[in-house]
């Protein structure tokens, strides 16, 4: 009961930092959630759902070949998608500065994904790409992340001109609240 209860705070709070904070300011996050945010602001879609297709193609990989995986990352995919979405009406309550926004936004998606995270519980996407990436080519999935994350950004300024320096602030805040949230995990491993 209290992994179902921590799946839905960390989703919920996931879901604000994407809709009031960064939505509003046409910020991006890394990962598959900032892929989904640029095809959000191109075309209109969906966040949640996009996160969810676009994911298909991973999940697939990862019924295939890492079905523990799979089973910690499905339900924290489909329960933050469905957050995401159903908190879009969050896009016009909040008017803050963009800076104060994207830190915010950052610190408020970190909290949910450090959340899940501490029940072994990720929202999937190209983290779990790295993860796949990482344990085949021995590769710190750390450094995977980040490249991807930075891919990401560059492609969101090319094509839809993000700020990129607002957004490079909101990925840092997520990896940092996300790193302090399991730092006890961090330890069980060392």
């Amino acid at each position: 009961m209290k992994k179902v209860c921590c799946v839905l705070i960390g989703s919920l709070s996931l879901a604000i930092g994407i809709n009031a904070f960064i939505i509003p300011y046409h910020l991006l996050d890394g990962g598959m959630i900032g892929l989904s945010l640029i095809v959000k602001y191109l075309w209109g879609y969906q966040t949640g759902l996009t996160i969810c297709l676009l994911s298909l193609p991973i999940y697939l990989l990862a019924w295939l070949y890492f079905r523990p995986i799979f089973y910690n990352s499905l339900h924290g995919l489909l329960v933050s998608s469905f957050f995401i979405d159903i908190c879009a009406p969050l896009n016009h309550l909040v008017h803050l500065p963009i800076l104060l926004s994207a830190i915010l936004g950052g610190l408020f998606v970190g909290l949910g994904i450090g959340i899940l995270l501490r029940f072994n519980v990720t929202t999937g996407g190209l983290d779990l790409l790295a993860q796949f990436i990482a344990q085949k080519l021995s590769i710190n999935v750390g450094l995977i992340i980040l490249v991807i994350d930075a891919l990401i950004l560059v492609t969101g300024y090319k094509i839809i001109g993000i700020n990129l320096i607002l957004s490079g602030i909101i990925v840092c805040s997520v990896g940092v609240v996300t790193t302090l949230l399991n730092i006890h995990t961090m330890k069980k491993l060392l």
